[in-house]
């Protein structure tokens, strides 16, 4: 991991020079800042991973450097730590409603700061991460936001539900009332066209979290959601879920990036069934199921119905089977007992280009 620095911005000599010595120490790159005024101008030449900051100076305030960092898009993300003296206590609800990430009482103990700092960059990393769109990487997401703690959601304080083969998890067009954590099995979001045929928008396999979009963008469901085998889920209420994100913006945007990313991609999708060839679409498909139920490294066998996967690809049931028979063939996969295994992952992604 390359080594952090840290901006320190204090009028104190002793305090600055002091801070910097102890970071230095623990393993940080550190700039040092006089006052306010020069603490942002090295913000925003140096981009630091984090900021200690005190509030009282003179030139400009640690609420007016704030405010500044906050404006400008190059800093508006980097976490920043007040330094405050015990008097000035009852000004720290100004400071962390203006977004300030955190604050240390003056004097402060060498390990309070270091664990402070960490827990701050550790957040940070999470924010900054760039996760799949898809149901996987927002799980991934949500999962890595409870290990730091800025998402307070614990499976084990809801009772899980148990839901048989074909059972339905919410239907097209009704209201949300839960978020949706699949603890074990497999579910397919799909949508019925007026024709009748369906189309297969997304598969969740365990970890996953189902039915977000509808609850974080206020709207009823765009498609439905069934369970392909006996699936244990774990409701959580829509009012606690709004409550973990809306106690955090960035928090909350992060959730709304991805989504915005998946809906793009799945729209991506949309227009690769229209114009790609049949083989490239069910090499996509075989990729893409593989991807959502393999975890890094693993090859476990595609467990789905055929006409699942044809509803995934948008062609039919026979058009896809008999492009599975070429690609069992050319050696690209394997079929045994009706569970399709992936041979050749490279070439079935090289079949896309």
């Amino acid at each position: 991991m390359p080594q952090r620095t840290i901006l320190i911005i204090d009028d104190n000599e002793d305090i600055r020079e002091n801070t910097a010595e102890i970071l230095s120490l623990g393993g940080y790159k550190t700039l040092t800042a006089e006052n306010g005024k020069r603490g942002v101008e090295a913000a925003l030449l140096e981009k630091p991973d984090l900021i200690v900051c005190d509030i009282m100076m003179p030139e400009l305030d640690g609420y007016g450097v704030l405010h500044l960092l906050r404006k400008n898009p190059e800093t508006e993300n980097i976490p920043l730590i007040f330094l405050t003296a015990k008097a000035e206590r009852s000004d720290l609800r100004k400071g962390m409603e203006m977004g300030a990430d955190d604050y240390i009482t003056k004097p402060f103990e060498e390990i309070e700061l270091m664990n402070a700092i960490e827990s701050r960059l550790k957040k940070y990393e999470v924010l900054q991460k760039n996760y799949n769109a898809s149901g996987k990487g927002l799980s991934e997401l949500a999962n890595d936001l409870r290990e730091s703690g800025m998402l307070q959601f614990n499976p084990d304080n809801y009772n899980s539900e148990l839901y048989t083969k074909k059972q339905v998890i919410y239907a097209e067009g009704k209201r949300p009332r839960f978020l949706y954590f699949l603890v074990k099995g497999k579910v397919k979001g799909f949508k019925t066209h007026e024709d009748g045929k369906e189309y297969i928008t997304d598969l969740y396999s365990d970890g996953d979290f189902i039915g977000y979009p509808a609850l974080i963008e206020e709207k009823n469901y765009d498609d439905s959601a069934v369970a392909l085998e006996d699936t244990e889920i774990v409701q959580v209420p829509r009012e606690d879920f709004q409550q973990m994100i809306d106690g955090n913006i960035s928090v909350a945007s992060k959730f709304i990036r991805i989504i915005t990313q998946n809906v793009k991609e799945k729209e991506e999708r949309l227009l690769s069934l229209a114009y790609s060839s049949l083989r490239k679409r069910v090499a996509k498909a075989l990729v893409d199921i593989h991807g959502k139920f393999n975890s890094a490294g693993e090859n476990k066998p595609i467990e789905i119905s055929r006409e699942d996967i044809a509803h995934y690809v948008g062609t039919a049931t026979e058009s896809l089977i008999r492009t599975l028979s070429d690609f069992k063939s050319e050696k690209l996969i394997e079929i045994k007992d009706g569970k399709i295994s992936i041979s050749n992952i490279e070439k079935l992604k090289n079949l896309l280009y």
